[in-house]
């Protein structure tokens, strides 16, 4: 449910907002840009009532609070987590008549306050350049994190997959305690299971050996605490496969065409081509080899009868 709220300075409300504004700039547009707010409670949001938003309309941009949007493609469904400092428009129509028939559904999993960045704003905001660019700033980063976190869903096994996700959410949304870095979402193990690209019950699984391994533990109030040093690069690396291991890895390509250029012995390889050959078949190795005998011999029998 929704509620409008006071009208707000958009510069008091999100002050990086004008970071790239010269302190004067900075005063000017904090006086001028005044926009509504409204506020959402926890739940669905039905997002269709927006749907008269005309395409002037920059978008809502979210001051505090944690929205989800989900996207179900047939039976898959992936999340994305939105906060502070990101710019939705939801009342854009969903893919349902393309080529691939895409499903968005939004929900507010804790209270959020949406600036409306309306067509009066864009017009009070086109004398300040600096405020687009930031807005382009934050779509961007936004892209980053929806790449960064498709790629943790690609990693192997779901509990490092887990670990990722949740020291990827810290960067953005953690508090540190005394007991270690504590993420203050309430995720369900439904919603973890979409970001990870895992099923629930793998999920809840992976989530209790990590438990026991004192690395990810959740709170009563139903967020998450991190122990332990956040991964570097190493940690996450892909692991040698055993034929690796065994030293049977496929050729490189380089190793594999550089051996166009060794000169070769082609007694020595012919030789190696019979030994391959005895190995593979013995009984028709030795079988050709007493050809050639046969051959030699039919000569002198046919002298011998004249």
């Amino acid at each position: 449910m929704a509620r409008t709220t006071a009208a707000v300075r958009l510069l008091q409300a999100d002050p990086e907002l004008g970071a790239l504004l010269s302190p004067a700039r900075m005063a000017q547009a904090e006086r001028e840009l005044v926009v509504r707010t409204h506020r959402l409670s926890v739940g669905p949001w039905d997002v269709a009532r927006l749907s008269g938003a005309k395409a002037d309309h920059v978008g809502l941009l979210v001051l505090d609070g944690v929205l989800s949007r989900e996207l179900a493609v047939a039976d898959q469904v992936s999340a994305e987590l939105l906060g502070p400092d990101d710019l939705v428009r939801p009342w854009q129509r969903e893919s349902t008549v393309g080529l691939l028939p895409v499903r968005a559904v939004w929900s507010v999993l804790s209270t959020v306050t949406l600036a409306v960045l309306d067509r009066r704003f864009a017009a009070e905001a086109a004398r300040y350049p600096e405020i687009t660019a930031a807005l382009f700033d934050r779509l961007d980063e936004r892209s980053v994190r929806l790449a960064t976190t498709q790629a943790i869903s690609q990693l192997t096994r779901v509990d490092r997959r887990l670990m990722a996700l949740f020291w990827h959410l810290a960067e953005r949304w953690r508090r540190v305690s005394g007991d270690g870095v504590v993420v203050p979402l309430a995720l369900t193990h439904r919603i973890l299971g979409q970001l990870v690209g895992a099923r629930r019950p793998t999920v809840s699984t992976a989530l209790s050996e990590l438990a026991d391994r004192e690395e990810l533990i959740r709170r009563p109030d139903g967020s998450w605490l991190l122990r332990g040093d956040p991964p570097n690069a190493e940690a996450f690396a892909r692991r040698p496969t055993a034929a690796e291991l065994r030293g049977q890895d496929l050729m490189r390509p380089s190793r594999r065409f550089s051996r166009g250029r060794e000169q070769v012995d082609p007694d020595r390889l012919i030789a190696a081509l019979d030994r391959r050959r005895e190995a593979l078949d013995p009984e028709r190795a030795s079988g050709a080899a007493r050809a050639p005998a046969l051959r030699t011999s039919r000569p002198r029998s046919e002298d011998a009868s004249t």
